[in-house]
């Protein structure tokens, strides 16, 4: 009898070891608008009006170029009649030589804007990562998910860490 007490005893512990772990390993999700909690972050101002700056110089490069392009095409229009072919052929290879310098131009300011936003971006995006992610340590979170992405498409009710991180980040 005493043998059936101490197994009964043993199984018990052992029954309310495992459940206690079941629920200790129980996942912890919480979700959040990054791109909104990105759009309450301070300095969105000072970003704005450094890459506004930044495009704004390049824009006016740009308009030059096209404008040193339009009057030598209008030139040649309009004055290609009393051309000799020696100077037609110099003045076509030019004009052809500026539409070329304006295209490369137009993708070189594409990616020179690309990577100067992002340069303004990163430290932003860097500081509100490493408060999701401290809020997730301190909380016990197991995931977060960002919801603007619309990366899931069913999940149980989870909880809104956006207060947590906006605290965090001195946003009211």
């Amino acid at each position: 009898m005493k043998n059936v007490l101490k197994i009964s005893i043993v199984v018990a512990l052992v029954f309310a070891a495992r459940i206690n772990t079941q629920a200790q390993n129980k996942a912890k999700f919480g979700h959040i608008n990054f791109a909104e909690l990105y759009a309450m972050m301070p300095g969105q101002d000072t970003v704005k009006v450094l890459y506004e700056a930044y495009a704004k110089d390049i824009q006016s490069q740009f308009q030059v170029m096209q404008s040193e392009y339009e009057t030598k095409l209008m030139d040649y229009q309009q004055n290609s009649g009393a051309m000799s072919d020696i100077i037609r052929e110099t003045k076509e290879k030019e004009i052809i030589d500026l539409q070329n310098r304006i295209e490369a131009f137009q993708y070189s300011a594409q990616e020179k804007m690309t990577n100067k936003e992002n340069q303004l971006t990163a430290p932003m995006i860097e500081k509100a990562r490493k408060a999701v992610e401290e809020i997730a340590k301190e909380n016990a979170y197991t995931y977060i998910f960002n919801s603007s992405e619309g990366l899931i498409l069913y999940a149980e009710p989870a909880d809104d860490v956006m207060p947590l991180v906006k605290k965090k980040l001195g946003i009211q």
